[in-house]
């Protein structure tokens, strides 16, 4: 799969901005290095090499990936950003140690997209427990630790399988807050993932609405800043907030919306102790979406895996789709089934690396 991307850095005065532009295939064994005073960066090429602080450009035929992240060096931590539609996390090798080598302070500078590497959240690769191959940690672009991330374990399955060396069909056993997570990489790359049964019990969510269907909030009024909303409530291991118009008024177009407005009003409502994710979405038929989400802990994003499969089961249980659908999120669409037979809910869409690095702490 090619693709291109477009870098800029800003360097010193001398050399105040280098731009380049890079057709490049994710099944080269090397890539562009990039280099600064503060951050090292690398992007896959078959055979070129810039150094930023040089400006120099030369061929990189001894380097792969396997040694870049290999390296251990002291005050340096070597990262690989990756992206499930666009929803950018950093990625980091920490299966030697059950403590993540990143503090959520450090993790709020790192995704800061001006004076960091830029990101979403820094997702750990962490030793497995009871059993289960890996332990997934992942911490906000605000410094908090949500239970699991769904566009966040598309990656981590990618980067498992890059430094494990895998290729072709394999799956995963992952422990996360949410419990137990099972993604596929599949032969065309996307990765399938077993997000396991849907939570509903409102107090499980959790939400202090009152339960209006035997002990889950479905299509409920809510009251954000004096206008009433209908709402179901859903935890796919961390709670979100599913919304498919205000009441009497139910036929969202969710371009329309001023999510930086509205989304955290929902964010931080007092019915959701926890805070919650907020899903927005717009109805086309039977087994096609459209949502725009207000992330907990960071804000407007691309793309929310756990929100897409909480926006599936809302729309069965409120009677408006069956339980496959795709889901258009502003990144890209992701596949969605909620299984009949064994209640669990899979996602399939997928997750690409963006580029590798290198931060001092």
């Amino acid at each position: 799969m090619a693709i291109t991307a477009a870098i800029s850095l800003s360097l010193p005065p001398q050399a105040r901005r280098l731009s380049v532009a890079v057709a490049s295939s994710f099944r080269s064994t090397t890539f562009i290095l990039w280099h600064s005073p503060r951050f090292n960066f690398s992007l896959k090429n078959p055979n070129l090499r810039v150094s930023a602080s040089s400006m120099s450009i030369g061929t990189s035929e001894k380097i792969s990936t396997t040694s870049f992240l290999d390296r251990r060096e002291i005050g340096f931590v070597h990262f690989v950003k990756y992206h499930g539609l666009g929803n950018d996390f950093i990625l980091v090798d920490n299966r030697d140690s059950n403590e993540p080598r990143i503090t959520p302070e450090q993790a709020v500078k790192l995704c800061d997209r001006n004076f960091g590497v830029g990101a979403d959240g820094v997702i750990f690769a962490m030793p497995g427990i009871n059993g289960t191959d890996y332990t997934m940690r992942i911490f906000n672009s605000d410094g908090s630790e949500p239970e699991m991330c769904g566009n966040g374990v598309r990656c981590l399955a990618r980067f498992i399988a890059e430094l494990e060396n895998l290729q072709g069909k394999h799956s995963f056993t992952v422990h996360t807050g949410a419990g137990l997570i099972v993604p596929e990489i599949q032969y065309d790359g996307k990765v399938k993932v077993d997000m396991g049964e849907p939570i509903l019990k409102a107090s499980d969510v959790p939400t202090k609405l009152p339960p209006n269907k035997v002990q889950s909030v479905v299509k409920s009024d809510l009251n954000v800043d004096g206008v009433t909303w209908n709402v179901t409530c859903v935890s796919m291991g961390n709670p979100h907030c599913v919304t498919f118009g205000t009441k009497g008024s139910e036929n969202l177009t969710v371009d329309e919306l001023n999510l930086a407005a509205i989304g955290p009003k929902f964010e931080h409502h007092e019915m959701f102790p926890a805070r919650t994710n907020t899903e927005f979405v717009e109805v086309f038929s039977r087994s096609h979406l459209k949502m725009r989400v207000w992330e907990r802990g960071a804000g407007a994003t691309l793309a929310c895996g756990t929100g897409a499969c909480a926006v599936v089961v809302a729309a069965v249980l409120e009677g408006r789709t069956g339980r496959i659908c795709t889901v258009d999120l502003p990144g890209g669409p992701l596949e969605i089934e909620w299984n009949e037979e064994d209640n669990h809910v899979y996602m399939t869409g997928p997750a690409e690396v963006v580029f590798y690095g290198s931060v001092p702490l």
